[in-house]
């Protein structure tokens, strides 16, 4: 049986740690191998769980087709651990289709635009004044923040 921990690191990215106890995740914790999904911070601390209450004598909320303005706020802010999992299903994506061309971001990106070099998506670092010049170019980039093990197979 596995025990599910609720975690968070030092910028509070929260995410789930599963571990096969509580010592092993202690463990891993002091040989500082938990580390943050997002920003692969090491100083990652375990949040409080709320335990699982049984309470069938309790009175039955009413279903959420009775309560509309629930269902709609619901449905229109996603909470912290559904924006950080569309997030990572992001970085993932942009990992598996794109190229890393890495310093060469600006040069490349230019060579796709004037059709020097076949038209491709490409993924690299770029200065402020790099990323400027591309836009005053007529070459669209837009930053996407990936995370420090996006060298790493992304969980």
């Amino acid at each position: 049986m596995m025990k599910v921990f609720d975690l968070a690191c030092e910028h509070d990215h929260r995410f789930e740690g599963w571990f096969g106890s509580a010592e092993a995740f202690d463990d891993q914790l002091g040989r500082g191998i938990v580390e943050c999904p997002v920003c692969a911070s090491r100083s990652v601390r375990r949040l409080p769980s709320a335990p699982r209450l049984n309470l069938s004598s309790a009175q039955a909320q009413p279903p959420e087709a009775e309560q509309p303005e629930r269902r709609q706020q619901v449905a229109a802010m996603p909470t912290p651990q559904q924006l950080q999992a569309m997030w990572l299903k992001m970085a993932r994506h942009l990992t598996e289709n794109t190229e890393d061309v890495g310093e060469r971001f600006a040069d490349e990106a230019r060579r796709i635009h004037y059709r020097e070099t076949p038209e491709r998506g490409i993924r690299g670092v770029a200065t402020p004044q790099q990323r400027a010049e591309l836009e005053d170019e007529g070459i669209e980039v837009f930053s996407f923040p990936m995370p420090a093990s996006s060298k790493e197979p992304l969980q």
